[in-house]
């Protein structure tokens, strides 16, 4: 063979490739290896940089009696399925470095169930998976079940600690976790992001407005439109799932509604793993996490606050109502009620990121790396010139925080905005939880402190002081977690500021950020230092005073620089936070059930009709038990819809309470009764054909002056479905 010739030695598997060529310092031989059977002279891909698992599991508490966790409205307690809750894990590795994220359909991580998961975790997996590697993340769904707190303020807005309600999302995290460990794979991944309208605004435009003008000019919008979008592909490129993140509040589905619901990013989530596995919710191989970002001014109640009593806009600096005050005042739209609004809501964000995600061609490459610290936010100092120090406050809420927002207002007569105490509330509360000290109010000001939570320490301390600071560096795209709600100018100024350290010296070019809010710990919110001053909803629950996000952006800059000199090791991990063994309960066990003379559990008491057209809604309501006596009801149903199929003379399922489509309704009536009611909202699309609702329950009764827990289900009557009576347009 002569000088730059070529020689093809072909095997069974393999075509191997040999180019020898002579130059005047010796041999080069370069071996390129192609299992694909590629052609000679193409140039085959690269192999996965990276070993890739998704996991998905369902994390649906008790959907009965247990106080719903956004709203802190105390008679918003579960009464039935909207749609099911879930846990998906995403696990990278590269080698050398292994991270996993996992988003969850929870209002947000509390400090007490990502200690409870890491715990679990380790019994499981050894050293494996740990808090510096872990990172979780709630969607802000505001109708999932409460009770996963460890901190006084937490506990009594949701009852107090319901292990009931903790296990389902712990051992729900830990399943999703262990999945995605089963099922890793070589892999890749590829990034992409793009510009989504209408379906987000700002709900406190005067605090935007009061950051610098020069710095507003820098931006087209007071929200951050952006979704970004992470594609996850196997060896051989076929899609596995999709990472998405954007920002807007998960509250859609507003304080009226008893319903579980995973409100509008839940519900994008499984209309894209619908899309792609083309089966039931939660079924099938495709991994749809859909992420909270920097969501803390942000609502997707976009046609705006009125008040609900006259039609009219609410005033704009206080957000009240000339009569009925911050509670007639609501943010609407864009549907005509909150399941419309969920559904656009979700069905925009969905398409939005099926886009990015088919046209993602941005291959993501590099490293692994990942930093955390425990910090005690309660008590950071830090100089931000050579004469001055700011410093960090012991946690307090301010009068503004019982206001509520534009998608959730208070009850009694607090408006947003206030910067001066109030005389009668504030002697209600120093006779009841006592005074701020001269100190915490100097800290906080100009917030006027309502509650001094930091001071407070029974039964328990009222807020956390120990929070998470973490991140990770997936190749080219950093995620920041941050324990809080962050403003859209808190979280710009948060990315520009860790992007402009990793890259000092020309490292980590062509960088992405990402912020993954409501994650590992909640501190309610983080705003800018001049967002904070005009007081309104989101400054009032700034807790650790007007410098918080000045503390935020040093932390997690500290780590930045940590990750670019390669000297994570070296980090002090913190103080611990605490793990509390007395937490007390509110809610007490469920009676047990009764029903009507001469009829049974599972007895139907209003039949259906004997035939809908699509577009109609299906009805039918049993004699039912308590839900909370079904106990774990995890990849369980209360519901299914079934088809007839003529050709197998079988039933099929074609939805289940998971379903968009269906509502599963539970009340609870006098002498311990109760009923469930299903309704089937008829797609436009559905086959025409014999159809049947089945309901699943759990009654408790007691027998020899023993508990009893027995199964019942009841069926309606066969019913058929016809086409619309109007075409579609």
């Amino acid at each position: 063979m002569g000088c730059g010739g070529a020689s093809v030695l072909q095997g069974a598997q393999s075509v191997l490739l040999v180019s020898l060529t002579l130059t005047c310092v010796g041999l080069v031989i370069v071996v390129v290896t192609n299992n694909n059977k590629t052609d000679p002279g193409t140039t085959p891909p690269s192999p996965p940089l990276y070993l890739i698992g998704l996991g998905r599991a369902d994390c649906t508490g008790p959907p009965a009696e247990v106080p719903l966790m956004g709203y802190a409205n105390a008679g918003q307690t579960a009464a039935g399925i909207h749609t099911r809750l879930f846990s998906r894990a995403f696990i990278v590795d590269d080698g050398r470095s292994r991270i996993v994220f996992v988003s969850v359909d929870i209002g947000m991580v509390s400090q007490r169930l990502r200690l409870e998961v890491l715990r679990a975790l380790e019994q499981k997996f050894g050293s494996l998976y740990h808090r510096q590697n872990v990172l979780l993340s709630g969607t802000h769904t505001h109708s999932g079940p409460g009770g996963y707190f460890q901190y006084t303020l937490f506990m009594m807005s949701t009852k107090g600690y319901i292990k009931s309600a903790v296990q389902p999302v712990v051992q729900a995290i830990v399943k999703s976790v262990e999945l995605a460990h089963e099922n890793m794979r070589p892999g890749r991944i590829f990034r992409n992001s793009g510009k989504l309208e209408q379906s987000s605004s700002n709900r406190s435009p005067q605090s935007y407005e009061n950051n610098p003008r020069d710095e507003r000019d820098r931006f087209s919008e007071d929200t951050d439109k952006q979704v970004t979008v992470l594609k996850f592909t196997d060896g051989d490129g076929d899609g596995i799932g999709v990472l998405s993140w954007f920002a807007v509040h998960a509250v859609s589905m507003n304080y009226t509604n008893r319903l579980v619901s995973s409100d509008n990013m839940g519900l994008a989530s499984l209309m894209m793993e619908l899309d792609k596995n083309q089966g039931l919710p939660g079924e099938g191989r495709f991994v749809a996490g859909f992420s909270s970002s920097n969501l803390g001014d942000v609502t997707p109640n976009t046609r705006g606050p009125h008040c609900a009593n006259t039609g009219l806009k609410c005033d704009y600096v206080n957000s009240s109502c000339p009569v009925g005050g911050t509670k007639m005042c609501m943010g609407l739209g864009p549907g005509v009620d909150m399941f419309e609004s969920t559904r656009i809501i979700a069905e925009n964000i969905y398409k939005k990121t099926k886009e990015l995600y088919s046209t993602a061609v941005e291959e993501v490459r590099g490293s692994l790396h990942f930093a955390h610290q425990w910090i005690d936010m309660s008590n950071v100092s830090l100089p931000i010139n050579s004469t001055h120090t700011v410093r960090t406050c012991k946690p307090a809420l301010g009068h503004s925080f019982a206001a509520g927002t534009t998608d959730g207002g208070g009850d009694l007569n607090f408006t947003q905005g206030m910067v001066e105490g109030d005389p009668f509330w504030d002697g209600i509360r120093d006779d009841l939880v006592g005074q701020p000290s001269n100190e915490t109010q100097d800290c906080h000001r100009p917030k006027p402190i309502l509650f001094s939570t930091g001071e407070m320490s029974w039964p328990l301390p009222w807020h956390p002081t120990i929070i998470d600071v973490q991140m990770f560096l997936i190749g080219s795209v950093a995620v920041l977690a941050v324990p809080g709600e962050m403003t859209t100018m808190s979280g710009r100024r948060l990315r520009a500021a860790v992007k402009q350290e990793l890259q000092v010296g020309g490292a980590f070019k062509d960088l992405e950020v990402v912020i993954a809010g409501l994650s590992n710990v909640y501190t309610h919110y983080i705003t800018t230092y001049e967002e904070y001053q005009v007081q309104r909803y989101e400054g009032a629950s700034t807790i650790y005073g007007p410098h918080t996000l000045t503390a935020y952006i040093h932390h997690f800059t500290h780590l930045s620089k940590a990750i670019r000199q390669d000297s994570v090791s070296d980090l002090d991990p913190g103080p611990e936070p605490p793990f509390f063994s007395s937490l007390f309960s509110l809610l007490p066990a469920a009676a047990a059930d009764n029903k009507p003379a001469n009829t049974s559990f599972g007895d139907v008491l209003d039949q259906v009709y004997p035939l809908y057209r699509q577009g109609d809604v299906a009805s039918v309501t049993f004699v039912a038990g308590n839900p909370r006596h079904s106990g774990d009801i995890r990849d369980k149903t209360f519901v299914t819809v079934e088809k007839f199929d003529n050709n197998t003379q079988t039933w099929t399922v074609v939805h289940t309470d998971a379903s968009w489509e269906t509502r599963f309704h539970w009340l609870k009536g006098a002498d311990r009764q109760s009923n469930a009611t299903v309704e089937w909202f008829i797609p436009h699309g559905a086959p025409s054909g014999v159809y049947r609702i089945r309901h699943f329950g759990h009654y408790k009764e007691i027998k020899n002056f023993r508990p009893v827990i027995l199964p019942y289900e009841g069926q309606s009557h066969h019913f058929t479905v016809a086409p619309s009576y109007y075409s579609a347009p």
